[in-house]
């Protein structure tokens, strides 16, 4: 029964070795296995890690490294796909650990991650008095050990090549990352929400800059590279990515639509929030996952993903104007 491989699945939070020397790394976040992953490659002579998570989870991430058999001393290189908290809020706090790293980033992210202040405000106005619990301390990260990375431009791990492709729609300052030996891609946000193996895909939709027609055009840019495995960092790696970026659209259009015609009658997004929250629950208790509520809560808030498709709207009625 799916319910029953759900809960089984959802215990384990050892790596996984995913690819040879490649492992993904659960962060357990607020004590929930399979909502953030961060994915790290481990061939010698350095390391490199995708994904950071939160402050929050540094101990459970850095713990997962030394599992994989990993110094974390070994880690020369952080890749970011975004900046946001749950992705790469951790990465002032991992370099000054990791002596010899460097922070891999979007252009547009960067200068943001040198001064977080203005990224922390946005992300304080959303989470209050929740924010410490949830992702700890966002430490500025010295600009001398910060890589910008163009769209196209490669990393090298090992005998591995990411290339970090734009991908904007879910954020502006969004990279997916193409490693074209195994075929890979690791999404960050821009594949949805996925959690515990599950058919269930979830749009995550945060304020402020969520664009559906830029992310209808990332989508089409990776299934072009005719990928073998998707890699999300909200969660895991799935086969047919066909199949699931059809459903991921699906979805994505759904709660679009439906969120349109919700605010036409009722402009209180907390109100539509919850009517969401109805809704998303109910597709959860139809697929079969209801013990994976919570953890899709945490992935993607239903309020969060109100919010952004409200600024969309906004947007798209101004004429794109910002």
């Amino acid at each position: 029964m799916v319910v029953a491989e759900v809960s089984k699945q959802a215990v384990d939070i050892a790596p996984v070795e995913i690819a040879p020397g490649v492992f993904q790394l659960d962060l357990n976040f607020q004590g929930e296995p399979g909502v953030i992953a961060a994915y790290l490659f481990a061939d010698r002579p350095d390391a490199t890690l995708i994904e950071t998570g939160p402050t929050s989870t540094v101990e459970t991430l850095l713990a997962g490294v030394r599992a994989a058999g990993v110094e974390p001393e070994r880690i020369t290189q952080l890749v970011v796909t975004h900046i946001h908290l749950d992705h790469a809020g951790a990465s002032g706090s991992l370099l000054r650990r990791l002596p010899r790293a460097r922070l891999f980033v979007h252009p547009a992210g960067a200068k943001h991650m040198i001064d977080p202040s203005k990224l922390m405000a946005s992300a304080s106005r959303i989470y209050g008095d929740r924010m410490d619990a949830l992702w700890g301390e966002m430490v500025p990260v010295p600009a001398d050990r910060l890589v910008v990375l163009q769209d196209g431009d490669t990393v090298r791990t090992g005998r591995r090549t990411l290339t970090a492709l734009a991908t904007p729609g879910h954020a502006r300052h969004h990279h997916a990352y193409h490693e074209p030996e195994g075929a890979l891609v690791f999404t960050g946000d821009m594949a949805g929400v996925r959690l515990g193996g599950s058919s269930l895909i979830r749009p995550p939709t945060p304020p402020p800059d969520i664009d559906l027609d830029a992310w209808l055009a990332s989508v089409a840019r990776l299934r072009a590279l005719r990928p073998r495995r998707l890699y999300l960092t909200h969660f895991g790696g799935y086969a047919e990515p066909e199949a699931h970026f059809d459903r991921l659209i699906a979805q994505l259009f759904d709660w679009a639509g439906w969120t349109e015609a919700q605010l036409e009658r009722e402009p209180d997004t907390t109100k539509v929030a919850a009517a969401l929250a109805r809704k998303g629950d109910a597709e959860i208790t139809a697929a079969g996952v209801e013990p994976l509520t919570r953890a899709y809560e945490l992935a993607s808030p239903y309020q969060m993903g109100v919010d952004g498709y409200a600024r969309w709207l906004q947007k798209r009625n101004q004429g794109g104007a910002s």
